[in-house]
């Protein structure tokens, strides 16, 4: 199995467009310590000829023409993207489809919450139902990823709840509380009977979380804030990582401590929000997370299992 980062930052990508803080600068003025990332987003496949992404951020366009693998290799029009899926409906996992809308043939795979989610919105029929098959995976279901023409890809997907919350623009009210449901998945990603998780959004580790990723491969992990009040500390807004259903890196509570005991043989930082140091290679956390066993995604970064 191939993988390739094709994004690494959360929402807003690294440097943010408006942002004006100390990381995002250091990015914008190119400091090679503070290397620039696009919003977050992987690539799969069994052979190298077939690829399935998981989630489509809004920099899915520039993502392609940075990854040739994923770039058309025959005819006036063709791809080799087979397919997308999809772990939740915030905008930085489903504004990337609006970039593939040119009558290409691929499948959308989801759970029946997220593809209401697009049924709702008819900006979103561009995708032609014709063309475009949007397959609804029951949580914890097993499923085969197919090729366009339909034939098996030598993938297996298999999405499960974690804790989290529904899409920003679908919040109504209050703070709606952390559930556990079709809104926030982590995806299973199989083949030959190893495993690679895709879980860019988590409000916290749940014993069944826990025991699911025991011993697993590859993890790649919610990274987004390293403390869970981080933006309120930096002045950006009134919204602690919780509140927003991510868990924070520090902490008893947080990604380091709770992986800490799971034997997870790689363990891979993504959707990192650019206010979060991790970013900074030459920062204090940077080298806390790297003697914790972890690893930053950044990308184009390449993984073979």
């Amino acid at each position: 199995m191939q993988a390739v980062v094709l994004g690494a930052a959360a929402g807003g990508a690294f440097p943010q467009w408006n942002s004006n803080g100390p990381g995002c600068r250091r990015a914008r003025n190119g400091d090679p310590a503070a290397k620039p990332r696009s919003q977050a987003s992987l690539a799969v496949s069994a052979d190298g000829d077939h690829w399935f992404l998981l989630n489509a951020s809004p920099d899915l366009r520039q993502q392609i023409e940075a990854t040739p693998s994923l770039q058309p290799r025959s005819g006036l029009r063709s791809s080799p993207i087979a397919g997308v899926v999809l772990t939740g409906g915030d905008v930085d996992a489903i504004a990337g489809l609006l970039t593939l809308r040119e009558r290409q043939r691929f499948g959308i795979y989801a759970t029946a919450r997220i593809l209401s989610v697009l049924d709702d919105n008819p900006i979103f029929e561009v995708l032609g139902r014709d063309i475009v098959a949007r397959h609804t995976v029951a949580p914890l279901t097993p499923c085969p990823l197919l090729r366009a023409d339909g034939t098996h890809s030598g993938l297996s997907l298999e999405l499960f709840p974690v804790p989290g919350k529904v899409p920003l623009y679908l919040e109504h009210g209050a703070a709606p509380p952390i559930v556990i449901g079709e809104d926030t998945v982590g995806a299973m990603i199989s083949q030959d009977g190893r495993r690679l998780f895709f879980i860019p959004g988590c409000a916290r580790m749940t014993p069944e979380l826990a025991d699911r990723l025991a011993g697993a491969e590859l993890v790649f992990f919610d990274g987004t804030l390293y403390h869970d009040d981080e933006m309120i500390r930096a002045g950006l807004g009134e919204k602690t990582g919780r509140r927003m259903g991510h868990m924070s890196l520090a902490g008893p509570e947080g990604t380091l401590a709770a992986f800490a005991p799971l034997g997870v043989q790689r363990r891979v930082l993504i959707h990192i929000n650019n206010s979060n140091p991790v970013l900074l290679d030459d920062s204090p956390e940077r080298e806390a997370v790297t003697a914790a066993g972890w690893e930053v995604a950044f990308d184009g970064m390449e993984i073979r299992l």
